[in-house]
């Protein structure tokens, strides 16, 4: 009696485990009314959506204090090749909001800390399903050959991401991977305790 006992209090117990990992912690939601982003199984899209909006928000209002009229296509190809050449400071792009949803991405079994090349896990089924629905060919070929090699990494894939940074304008599982592994990866490596007044509204 007590081991049936036992085993029902284990299986209670590890659905409610598993159930609060699946909550949603994010509630401070900008772009809510915003046009769907991606389709994924077992995503949280809500958050990948409001992830990829802040970050082009953070990226149009960066490159618009140097050029007024910077549209985005603009930013997106002056960030891709910022990204690649080591030469953006994240610091000055990223704004409060995007903070905190980078804070929510965090819990998104989306990384590998072992990963040398980018804090991004390449293989986590996220990624599969980016990948799997890039609409340019080229670029998914691209994209899919350096998986298959193991030697995907933003510089890699940057080189002939610059060339078609329009891309991502209407390809949103393309935009929400740049956002990943030219953004919100790079953030980790950021120390944001130091010197927080950069960080915008």
């Amino acid at each position: 009696m007590k081991t049936s006992f036992l085993k029902l209090l284990v299986i209670i117990l590890t659905i409610n485990i598993s159930g609060c990992k699946k909550e949603q912690t994010f509630t401070n939601f900008k772009y809510a009314d915003k046009p769907a982003t991606i389709t994924c199984e077992g995503v949280d899209s809500k958050l990948y959506q409001e992830a990829l909006y802040s970050f082009e928000d953070d990226i149009l209002n960066y490159y618009k204090k140097a050029k007024k009229n910077t549209s985005l296509i603009q930013a997106y190809s002056q960030l891709i090749r910022n990204a690649v050449y080591g030469s953006l400071k994240y610091k000055d792009v990223v704004s409060e909001h995007t903070l905190e949803v980078f804070a929510a991405l965090k819990n998104e079994n989306i990384w590998d800390a072992k990963n040398p090349k980018s804090h991004l896990d390449y293989n986590s089924n996220t990624l599969k399903c980016l990948s799997n629905n890039i609409t340019d060919k080229n670029l998914k070929t691209t994209f899919d050959a350096l998986i298959s090699t193991n030697s995907m990494s933003p510089k890699l894939f940057g080189a002939p991401l610059m060339n078609k940074s329009g891309a991502a304008l209407k390809d949103k599982h393309l935009a929400t991977y740049i956002a990943l592994d030219f953004y919100y990866a790079k953030l980790f490596d950021v120390d944001f305790t130091k010197n927080q007044t950069n960080a915008t509204k």
